[in-house]
């Protein structure tokens, strides 16, 4: 078993998500960071939808009382096992009572910890992740909190693996963010879209301190509506890396905790980069770039072959 020293900001469960319910309002609920996810799983040689702790913030601690090999990956942080210092995308052995630190967030915002072993946890609508606003899924529907113990079954001792550097994501602003249209481009003047998409320092946007896994909002130029158009729309389904702009203008990202939206829906984030969204943080810069359907296709097959490399060399 472990036990929570200190959860750091927010620690919860995530696995891959629960698809399939958004007709009743049901979000996937998924790791943010689906490469580091996944990656995780790999290092500690799980099945590829095993539970995981999704973590923000400094100050994470945990302690062992099984040996177990574990690994971070996400985020880049400056961790230690019993004041030994640890690398990120690698996994290591944890012995029993020893204790695991995340001192510091060095690049990005969210990290992933996993263990080779069962969390002993019910699944609630087929997935082990935490729905916050439901409370439900996860540890007790809720974030884990300092005293939480966690048992595992299945517990073994895994070859040490590591991500060569050259696969290991940046995560340092500006964000280039490239995305395809959203069905309501045509509700803004065509000098708003031009200034959307120009990637000069002064057209930048910055991540604003509200953001949580429902969405991020960013701060900049706002949006200018044609005339004559609504800006609300009946709500409708919507996908992660949906851009939403709301009446004052200002794009709102939304992300995994949400499956329907009632606000104009000006583009959608591009596949290759919804991972990098795990990682926006108040006051980073944000540029766009629309691309056609059939290019974002091809980026994402070319960054689904790096995936395999990473795995397979």
């Amino acid at each position: 078993m472990i036990e929570i020293f200190n959860p750091g900001w927010l620690a919860i469960i995530v696995d891959n998500g629960r698809y399939g319910y958004g007709d009743i309002g049901v979000p996937p609920s998924s790791a943010l960071d689906n490469f580091a996810y996944s990656t995780l799983n790999y290092l500690t040689g799980n099945h590829t939808d095993s539970p995981v702790m999704e973590v923000m913030g400094s100050g994470f601690a945990i302690m062992f009382d099984v040996d177990i090999t574990c690994a971070i990956t996400g985020a880049k942080v400056s961790a230690y096992i019993n004041d030994v210092p640890l690398k990120s995308w690698t996994s290591f052995k944890a012995t029993k009572g020893s204790i695991l630190r995340v001192k510091e967030v060095t690049e990005g915002l969210r990290y992933y910890v996993g263990f080779s072993g069962d969390m002993v946890l019910e699944k609630a609508i087929e997935s082990f992740s935490t729905n916050l606003e439901c409370r439900f899924g996860g540890y007790k529907g809720r974030p884990l909190m300092k005293g939480d113990i966690i048992e595992f079954n299945n517990v073994r001792i895994e070859e040490e693996n590591a991500v060569a550097e050259r696969y290991i994501p940046s995560m340092n602003p500006p964000h280039l963010l490239r995305t395809t249209e959203g069905p309501e481009i045509g509700h803004f003047t065509p000098n708003s879209l031009e200034d959307f998409l120009k990637n000069h320092s002064e057209n930048t946007y910055s991540v604003s301190t509200k953001l949580n896994r429902t969405g991020i909002r960013l701060e900049g130029k706002p949006l200018l509506f044609r005339e004559k158009v609504d800006k609300s729309i009946i709500s409708e389904g919507i996908l992660p890396g949906t851009i939403q702009i709301p009446g004052d203008g200002q794009p709102i990202i939304m992300l995994y905790e949400r499956s329907v939206g009632g606000y104009a829906r000006i583009a959608t984030v591009a596949r290759i980069d919804i991972d990098m969204l795990a990682h926006l943080k108040p006051k980073d810069k944000v540029l766009f770039q629309m691309l056609g359907i059939e290019q974002a296709e091809t980026l994402w097959v070319k960054k689904k072959r790096k995936y395999l490399m990473t795995y397979f060399g």
